[in-house]
């Protein structure tokens, strides 16, 4: 167990090579916001910043030139997304054809609770059964049987 502890925390912390850094510590911030900002296509479910693929080393590169550049978060999204799409962001923009999907969630829950109301409404409005006795055979019916 041990032994995969420290395997999977090396595994993380080789992910960013101290070459990669960049001097100014601000500008290293910036970066590093960016790396978790993005996502690893080769990894699909890693963020650049914990991703060991070359496309993710490729891509913090090209984030720390921008960075260094003196270019801004938004202007670097907007590049990585004109070249791979909305999908390489960890958390896609909630705009163009993604507010359906932003929205589809609480639409189906608003859904779901109109749809339970209705029902509780439709049970309380519907007709109970008449709850009415044995009629007279059947209560002498009923004694034959327990008498036997």
């Amino acid at each position: 167990m041990a032994v995969l502890i420290v395997s999977l925390s090396t595994t993380v912390a080789l992910a960013l090579d101290p070459s990669e850094m960049l001097d100014d510590p601000v500008q290293e911030a910036q970066a590093r916001e960016l790396d978790h900002a993005m996502r690893c296509v080769v990894c699909q479910s890693e963020s650049v910043a914990s991703s060991n693929a070359q496309w993710a080393i490729d891509t913090r590169r090209v984030i720390r030139e921008q960075v260094a550049a003196g270019k801004t978060n938004d202007e670097i999204i907007d590049f990585f997304v004109e070249r791979y799409g909305e999908f390489v962001l960890m958390n896609p923009r909630p705009s163009g054809s993604n507010w359906l999907l932003w929205a589809a969630g609480p639409l189906m829950f608003l859904t779901a609770l109109g749809v339970g109301i209705g029902y509780v409404r439709a049970r309380s409005k519907a007709p109970q059964p008449i709850q009415t006795g044995l009629s007279e055979d059947e209560a002498k019916r009923l004694r034959e049987i327990l008498d036997e």
